[in-house]
Parts: structure tokens; sequence; C-alpha cells
């Protein structure tokens, strides 16, 4: 690596690009999301095991969703009644994601993790659009007294938690348009569920790969660290920019990311 007038020339730059990346994901996870998409790259290019990077940036990232609750206090305890079975559904299916995870072996996920990035690119790229959908569609039906489909979105919950618990960017919008495809037009009663449901499922995660051993806490600390700073940090300017600049620069930022790892695991 090139050295730099004048910087002490024994700074390990990857532990710079983690402190710096992780930053920067906390930023965006706090105002948009896709997070993930500088996160765990930056903890991969540690030169460890790509099971272990992922299992290491879900704790990393974890705690700064574990606080989101609170912020949805009100909005959880008006509705215990669906907050306990899609917490349950979230538990069921992160459970399985990182259990099938664990059981992958490192270069079969590495091969896979260009089609996860391009995925959560896509999903973050069609979010807009589909939410301008679902606001038409709540305004078309707002008379209508079908109720929501609870057995359909107990099923579907579980199947993106098991997302979650594999890999997860972009998990929080696929809960957000399934709750509303089966009848949920409250959007605060939809952020909270969906809250729930993506904490719960991370978290059985983060359970399941702390007591395997699969987190190596010294990048860990530091990713959290600089992520919950990141997070805090932004909370000031995150209105201050316009959401389509920031949901563009993460789809971009998601499709590099992959057209990176596309090459990077076929050279």
């Amino acid at each position: 690596m090139t050295h730099l007038p004048g910087v002490p020339s024994h700074i390990d730059w990857h532990w710079l690009w983690l402190a710096t990346a992780t930053f920067l994901a906390g930023a965006l996870n706090a105002v948009a999301g896709g997070g993930s998409f500088l996160s765990f790259p930056a903890i991969l290019s540690m030169n460890i095991l790509p099971v272990q990077a992922n299992a290491t940036n879900t704790v990393a990232i974890w705690l700064g969703q574990l606080t989101s609750i609170a912020a949805y206090r009100e909005d959880v305890r008006k509705n215990l009644r669906m907050i306990w079975p899609m917490g349950l559904a979230g538990l069921l299916g992160g459970t399985s994601g990182a259990l099938v995870l664990l059981n992958t072996p490192q270069r079969t996920f590495m091969r896979l993790v260009p089609w996860l990035l391009l995925g959560a690119a896509c999903i973050f790229a069609v979010s807009r659009p589909v939410s301008r959908w679902l606001q038409r569609r709540k305004g078309a039906i707002a008379g209508s007294t079908h109720p929501p489909r609870r057995l359909a979105v107990f099923v579907g919950t579980i199947v993106i938690g098991f997302y979650v618990g594999y890999f997860g960017a972009g998990a929080g919008f696929l809960l957000i348009t399934m709750f509303s495809l089966f009848g949920y037009q409250d959007l605060h009663e939809i952020n909270g569920l969906k809250i729930v449901a993506n904490t719960l499922a991370n978290g059985s995660a983060f359970l399941i790969f702390v007591a395997d051993g699969k987190v190596l806490w010294r990048y860990c600390l530091v990713a959290m660290i600089a992520c919950g700073i990141g997070g805090y940090a932004s909370a000031r300017f995150a209105r201050k920019i316009p959401q389509g600049i920031l949901r563009t620069f993460v789809v971009f930022l998601g499709l590099g990311m992959a057209a990176w790892f596309f090459w990077k695991t076929n050279t």
C-alpha cells in the first residue's frame, strides 16, 4: 500500500476503513437503511471468513435496531395482540436462517454474497415506487371492512425472518410491504410490527452466532461503536438530505458492491 508523507507507516488502514465504513453504515441505517452494504464488506476486508463476517456484522448492527423498539414503544404497546405472534414468527424465522447460515460452507456463502447484495439493492430500488403504489391502494380500500390476513402474515413473517437471520439487508421494507399487502393500513401499527419482528429475528441470530463462536469481537466492538456514533451523529442532518437522493445513493452503493463481489468471486 502506498505510504502518505507525514502519516505513520504502522497504521493498519484496514482498521481505519472498518471504523469509517461502519460509521457511515450507522448513519445510513438511521436515515435511509442499507448500511450493511458498507459494514459487511468492511468487516469482510479484515481477512476473515465470510460466514464469520456476516455473523459479526449482524451482532454489530443489532443494538441499534434494539433501541428502535424504545422509539416505537407506544405503537408496540397499542398492538400487543399482534406483537406477540409477530415476535414469535420473527424468532422462528431468524433462528432458522441463522442455523442454515452456520451450516453453509464458506465457499458457497461467498458465491451467494453478490447475489444477496444484488437482491437487496433491487429491494431498495423498488421500495419507493412500491410504497407509492401501496399508498394509492390504501386510499382505494379505505372503506373496506376486510380484516388483515393474520395467518398469511404470520407465515410471511417467518419467511422474511429466515432471510433476516441469513443475511437481512432490506428486510425492513419487505416486512412493511407484506403487512400492507395483507390488510394492515395504519402506518404506526405497521412500523411497530416491523420493528418487533425484525429486531427479534436479528436477536435470535445474534444469540446463535455468539453461542457458536462465530463473532469476532475485536472487529465487532469497533464496528458496533462506530455504527452507534454514526447513527447518533446523523440524526441532526437526517431531515436536511432529500430521501430520494439517499435512496438513489443506497441503490448505487448496493449495485456497486454486488458488481465488485461478482468480479471478485469469478477471478
